[in-house]
């Protein structure tokens, strides 16, 4: 039985620095010396591939490749591919919101300033990690390079022959082009040199990371574009159909997602080659893997391309236990988190639980003051994570502020909330770590009690998602202790030893 631990939720761009974005510099190990303060098992994160459309990490370029945004400056400064006054140049701003323009501008220009001094110094190691991560890195790299080349264009607007990953036009790029092309090789060295180093940091403290695998690809990948046979394309390699899920309480037409659907019988037929590669790929960067919308697994909501919304989709079948049947043949006992959330039918329930996988409980979810559901404290069985709520969600302080009253007063006297414990997020946390369930998480901003300011994503738009960062002088001590307290007190630390109170 798997022992009662907690962990708070927090992507890599959310991190403080001085670079204008959350990365695998020096204040991402000062989180982690904060989580260990706070006595904390897990950091879960967000998808870490380079971000595209809407700067969304569901949204990106690779399934298996790594954000350049996250790669550290000042590493490069210590290697002498960069000068201090290089980064200085950027002007970027210490603040609490990630601007994703100055980001795209500013740091490939540096990281290709450093690419051009790195070359002599690198030349063999690139060759060497090339070799040894061609099954995926080939795809993205020479993708990448095409689409500089192209000016940024999607691929669905290159010219027909370079839409092809096989065709002559190709390889001949890949010969003519290879600076282009290493320079895609050079930011996933470091990359991968720098995330797995952080990683083993936390692992070495005892903290395990949960990392986010989005089911579906972006129609504007290096996935789609070299592996067109696994999805579910007409002759103009456009999808046929697209992801999304049906209207709901929340959103009156649904959301349409618009990634490209798969085509499981053609994945079946090649032993499920594409997900068994995502899934070495995530066992390489993560402790813990979250596979975002389990259910499309059971069946999935499918729309036709070019629709305005979701509302005239359908459910189709998916390949349920077939897939994780084989992931279990090849790679054995993998940590696997179901993200279950929304409608589930009896179909998605007995997928679940075939599986074995825990599945997801969210607190603002759970005060329909009118009946019972599986969200409320009471029904959570062991084998779950319970979350005050996710980057998808309000923070629980403007969640607090804008649900519907009976639903908040239900809330407060269900877990005796009180302004006594300086505020109602303590209270939801609360709930939380004291469930039943083994893996209790919330979100950084619900312990700093932030709100609608807070809020990483909000489902069916675009602005400002994925901009929050925290502030360093906001991971204090006293934080940390009290959220060690905490932790202690419903006996979620990482040792099984008595704390002193």
């Amino acid at each position: 039985m798997k022992k009662r631990e907690s962990g708070i939720l927090m992507g890599i761009s959310s991190l403080p620095g001085k670079y204008g974005i959350g990365d695998f510099g020096k204040e991402a190990y000062a989180f982690v010396d904060f989580l260990e303060r706070s006595d904390q098992s897990y950091w879960q994160i967000l998808p870490l591939g380079p971000t595209g459309f809407g700067d969304s990490p569901y949204q990106s370029f690779s399934a298996f490749a790594g954000n350049p945004y996250f790669i550290d400056l000042d590493e490069l400064v210590e290697l002498g591919f960069l000068e201090k006054s290089d980064i200085d140049s950027a002007g970027f701003a210490e603040n609490s919101r990630v601007d994703y323009s100055q980001i795209y501008k500013e740091k490939y220009r540096l990281l290709r300033l450093a690419f051009e001094k790195s070359k002599k110094a690198l030349g063999d190691t690139l060759a060497e990690f090339y070799e040894d991560h061609s099954w995926w890195l080939r795809e993205f790299s020479v993708f990448m390079a095409i689409k500089d080349s192209q000016g940024g264009k999607a691929w669905s607007e290159w010219d027909e022959d370079l839409k092809h990953i096989g065709s002559h036009e190709v390889q001949e790029f890949e010969k003519k082009e290879s600076d282009r092309i290493n320079f895609w090789i050079f930011t996933q060295y470091f990359f991968l040199k720098q995330w797995l180093k952080l990683k083993l940091y936390a692992n070495n403290k005892g903290i395990k990371i949960i990392g986010d695998l989005p089911i579906y690809v972006s129609e504007d990948s290096s996935d789609l574009w070299a592996n067109p046979k696994y999805f579910m394309l007409d002759d103009d390699l456009k999808p046929i159909t697209v992801a999304g899920v049906p209207p709901d309480y929340f959103t009156a037409k649904g959301q349409l997602w618009g990634n490209p659907i798969y085509d499981w019988n053609a994945l079946e037929e090649s032993g499920y080659d594409f997900w068994i590669r995502r899934i070495k790929q995530s066992i390489l960067l993560y402790d813990t893997i979250r596979i975002d919308h389990f259910r499309g697994f059971e069946s999935f909501w499918e729309v036709p391309y070019g629709a305005e919304d979701a509302v005239n989709g359908k459910w189709t079948k998916g390949p349920g236990m077939k897939l994780f049947n084989k992931i279990a043949q090849v790679f054995g006992d993998v940590d696997i988190i179901a993200e279950d959330l929304g409608f589930q039918t009896e179909e998605v329930v007995e997928l679940i639980k075939a599986t074995g996988f825990p599945g997801m409980k969210i607190l603002q979810f759970a005060f329909d003051p009118e009946g019972d559901n599986d969200y409320l404290p009471h029904n959570h069985d062991r084998n779950c994570i319970v979350y005050t709520g996710t980057h998808d969600n309000r923070t629980v302080r403007d969640w607090i502020e804008t649900a519907p009253k009976d639903s908040r007063d239900y809330a407060i006297e269900y877990l005796k909330l009180d302004d006594d414990e300086e505020g109602y997020n303590w209270g939801l946390i609360r709930g939380a770590w004291g469930t039943n369930a083994y893996l209790a998480i919330a979100q950084m901003q619900d312990f700093l009690d932030l709100g609608e300011d807070g809020r990483m994503n909000e489902p069916a738009t675009l602005g400002q998602n994925w901009t929050w960062r925290v502030l360093k002088e906001q991971l204090t001590d006293k934080l940390a202790e009290r959220i060690s307290r905490l932790t202690w007190i419903y006996r979620r630390c990482k040792d099984d030893q008595s704390r002193e109170s």
